[in-house]
């Protein structure tokens, strides 16, 4: 089938947005496979019960076109609408799937597991398990305990570096995000190294006072807020592998300057893992770069697409934790036997010899035929990528801090966004955001998904 007629360039107004975007039309053929029809109403129904039709924002498509996609099936690594279109997913989930979609060992284990029952409140052996596995195979902590999110961890490992140390300031990085809580939904003000401001009506300023942002990657702001306020920080809080404002590679020598400081200054270091956790390796980035954090948080693939986050330390630090010491964290659905049983039915396959080897490779061989691509054509486009995460960033240069990404190319990837849809590639609707290789992803799959993405970037480039 031919997927596009060259035609003057015209004005395409999505269905339920006042977004336009230069596009080629496509043939009828094409256009009745794309149609997002009943994607659209229940969009519309859903704008009368959630704020902006959605209950997390990035979701509701404002970056990119059209409605938002209501899947209603997934299966390895493919993704279907409401419409019966069907989508090579690179999103998995935002993450946690590194198994793919509806994985029958994982599948199997919940249906098991439901049949007693979904929560009791109570320990379960299977929470026993799912911790041992964890805390046996990773060499940089010693206990762990599970939430119900990746900001529940951030937001309980905060208040463990305050209770440990007595102090209340934390450090964090200008583009790095923590989830939605609130002392580190914060961006930097005006100077070297300043105190946050808030990102979201409903912080208090003293709570955004609390917070020192600095840049990535610049030793000397780092040097210098740890000089004017060592004395009165808990932590330092990183994501090792940021990869929620872009894919922010930072030199192993800049995170063990980061731990020689943090040593030095006697201010904790937190590894902010939720994404980079069980998805680098096992170990995660703190096994990666063979670097010793303080404490670390986790989520995502340790729940095995069911709702889990959880956080980890020394024996030392975690007996500050209720009910063994004073820093107080619980929670009704912690440790629910459904979560314990999908994540350990993930992560016993996760932990075999070979599994994050496997992924890197695919990744590899996926964002080279992307990049051999590109740079025949000489188009400005480059492919960072660690482990099985990847970013499209619209720039020859390498980005290792936020204000190094130029605003102006997302709408590049807006156009190369919809651009994609229309041939069943799924990205996630923001290109400030990663995409992710499953293992369901066979090299079938990717070699279909870069000749498709390689055809759309001719049409970001040459209109």
């Amino acid at each position: 089938m031919s997927y596009l007629i060259k035609k003057p360039t015209f004005f395409y107004k999505t269905m339920n947005s006042n977004y336009q975007c230069n596009v080629y039309l496509c043939t009828m053929e094409l256009l009745d496979k794309i149609q997002r029809k009943k994607s659209a109403a229940l969009f519309a129904e859903a704008k009368e019960y959630f704020p902006g039709g959605v209950n997390s924002p990035v979701r509701a498509f404002k970056s990119v076109s059209g409605p938002p996609l209501f899947i209603k099936h997934g299966e390895g690594c493919r993704i279907t609408d409401e419409d019966d279109n069907i989508y090579l997913d690179f999103c998995c989930s935002w993450g946690p799937l590194i198994l793919g979609h509806n994985n029958a060992h994982i599948r199997e284990s919940i249906i098991d597991t439901i049949q007693h029952g979904t929560s009791f409140g109570t320990p379960t052996k299977l929470g026993n398990i799912l911790g041992k596995l964890i805390v046996e195979n990773n060499r940089f902590i010693e206990k762990i305990r599970f939430v119900s999110s990746g900001t529940e961890a951030v937001m309980s490992a905060l208040r463990l570096a305050r209770g440990i140390t007595g102090k209340s300031k934390v450090i964090k990085f200008e583009g790095c995000y923590h989830g939605h809580v609130d002392s580190l939904l914060v961006k930097a003000g005006s100077g070297l190294a300043t105190f946050g401001v808030s990102t979201s009506a409903g912080i208090p300023e003293s709570f955004a006072k609390e917070t020192l942002v600095i840049p990535l990657n610049d030793r000397t702001a780092l040097e210098e807020v740890l000089k004017q306020h060592a004395h009165e920080t808990a932590c330092i809080i990183i994501e090792p592998v940021p990869a929620n404002n872009g894919l922010l590679l930072q030199d192993v020598e800049y995170l063990n300057f980061l731990r020689e400081k943090c040593t030095e200054h006697g201010v904790l270091l937190i590894f902010d893992e939720v994404i980079s956790g069980f998805r680098v390796g096992f170990e995660g980035a703190a096994g990666y770069y063979d670097i010793q954090p303080d404490i670390i948080t986790y989520g995502k693939i340790i729940g095995g697409g069911m709702p889990v986050g959880a956080y980890a330390a020394s024996k030392e630090y975690m007996s500050h934790i209720a009910p063994e010491g004073a820093v107080y964290q619980a929670g009704t659905l912690s440790a629910n036997p459904v979560a314990m049983s999908a994540g350990y039915a993930a992560l016993q396959m996760l932990v075999r010899p070979g599994f994050y080897e496997n992924q890197e490779d695919k990744t590899k061989y996926f964002v080279g035929k992307l990049n051999d691509y590109c740079q025949q054509k000489n188009y400005e486009v480059t492919f960072p990528n660690i482990g099985s995460i990847f970013w499209v960033a619209f720039t020859p240069n390498r980005i290792q801090a936020a204000d190094q990404i130029d605003p102006a190319s997302m709408e590049k990837f807006k156009v190369l966004h919809h651009e994609l849809l229309q041939r069943g590639v799924y990205l996630g609707p923001s290109g400030y955001e990663v995409g992710f290789i499953s293992a369901a992803h066979t090299k079938a799959d990717l070699d279909k998904a870069a000749n498709i993405m390689c055809a759309c970037f001719d049409i970001v480039f040459n209109g």
